[in-house]
């Protein structure tokens, strides 16, 4: 009996399993993925009702377009080999490709993803391009049709414009880092606007906008930056982070550059507005000074004076008004005092002289002279002279004349008649 050691026995078993299988295409769900700090990525292939453990060795992983996840399908070609130290068979990838979807397609959705969430589409953080640029950057291929375009529509849209080109790859191995320094370099020049962009081509000939590095390069510039990759149809990472995209390359110029004829409309036209604002403006000063000019005189020391004077005129022809007014009302007063003085003078004359008479006959009445009159006396009571009638029995009474007093007392009194 012919015995075999094991290492002898996982020999013949690894020269049978390479020879038999040097070539499988194998599809299944990708589970329990390690990326070693080797660059290896080990991994376990597995369906509902078996796994089978995987390797991809570093120089075949970093070709890979996409970042392998758990539970994602996809296709491997490889070659089944054993791992003798251990006597487990395994699949040696050469490549993985997605099950159902192209590599480039999912790594440009993963890439898309996970810039998203670092936030490095976010519409805030974008940068304002100026209106009237003065410098800008053109970075694309020296000898493509994109650049022509690029100059061409610069040259009838702005002359005032200073442009820099940097030739750089923009498809193929390399492109991405040579994007990348271009943009670095013309970030530190000073320029208004940075173009990169190229013409169209299919997913390969547009890749190096896809690259992670160029999208960090885009982010953190300082300068705001066009994407302008490819036809309308085409969307590539660079077109999300930089701060505008443009369909095309000459569309880009178009939307970044002033048409010159349009300014000449435009100036036209804020001079024709500039003339009837400037018109409106001096019409309102002008009323605006009418309106102080009569307000001025309306409140002047010549308007105040002539106020005060057409008031002191008023206050004199009131007053003359007045004094007329007065003098006709007293002319009239004196006219019916003239009319009645006559008759007045004449009552009073008549009454004074009725006084007269009364008082001469009172004098005459009470005149010592009088007294004499034979037979007749003044009867005085108590100092007054009295009337007889007044008198009675036993009054004392006296008797006077002008040259006697007689006391008498009165005995009887009788009524003659």
């Amino acid at each position: 009996m012919h015995t075999l050691s094991v290492s002898s026995l996982n020999e013949q078993i690894k020269t049978v399993l390479e020879s038999t299988f040097e070539r499988v295409f194998v599809e299944g769900e990708l589970s329990r993925i390690t990326f070693h700090n080797s660059g290896h990525i080990y991994f376990t292939l597995k369906d509902k009702d078996s796994a089978v453990s995987c390797v991809m060795f570093r120089g075949n992983a970093s070709k890979l377009r996409f970042r392998l996840e758990e539970g994602m399908k996809v296709i491997i070609d490889g070659a089944v080999t054993l791992y003798k130290p251990r006597g487990s068979y395994q699949i040696n990838c050469f490549s993985i490709e997605p099950a159902g979807q192209g590599a480039l397609a999912l790594a440009y959705e993963q890439l898309k993803q996970k810039l998203s969430a670092q936030g490095y589409f976010a519409p805030e953080r974008k940068k304002e391009l100026p209106k009237f640029p003065s410098r800008i950057a053109l970075i694309t291929s020296g000898t493509g049709a994109a650049l022509q375009d690029m100059l061409r529509v610069a040259n009838s849209r702005y002359r005032l414009l200073e442009i820099d080109v940097y030739d750089v790859l923009v498809q193929g191995e390399g492109a991405a880092f040579s994007i990348v320094n271009a943009l670095k370099v013309a970030d530190t020049k000073g320029y208004d606007i940075i173009v990169i962009g190229r013409g169209g081509g299919s997913i390969e000939d547009l890749w190096a906008f896809n690259e992670e590095s160029v999208a960090d390069a885009l982010f953190h510039a300082k300068t705001p930056v066009v994407s302008a990759v490819g036809h309308e149809i085409d969307w590539v990472i660079s077109d999300f982070v930089a701060d505008l995209r443009a369909p095309t390359p000459s569309a880009a110029m178009e939307m970044i550059l002033p048409d010159t004829n349009e300014l000449y409309q435009y100036l036209d036209s804020l001079s024709t507005q500039l003339t009837q604002k400037i018109t409106h403006k001096v019409y309102n000063l002008q009323q605006e000074l009418l309106h102080v000019k009569n307000s001025y005189l309306q409140h002047s020391v010549e308007k105040k004076l002539q106020y005060r004077v057409d008031e002191i005129k008023k206050l004199q022809k009131d007053f003359a008004q007045a004094i007329t007014f007065r003098l006709q009302n007293y002319k009239k007063e004196v006219d019916s005092l003239q009319q009645r003085f006559p008759q007045t003078i004449q009552s009073v004359l008549n009454i004074a002289q009725n006084q007269l008479l009364n008082l001469q006959k009172m004098l005459e009445s009470n005149n010592p002279k009088y007294k004499n009159k034979k037979g007749f006396a003044q009867i005085v009571k108590d100092s007054q002279v009295v009337d007889l009638s007044s008198l009675n029995v036993d009054d004392v009474f006296e008797a006077q004349s002008d040259t006697y007093i007689v006391s008498a007392k009165v005995l009887k009194k009788e009524k003659i008649r």
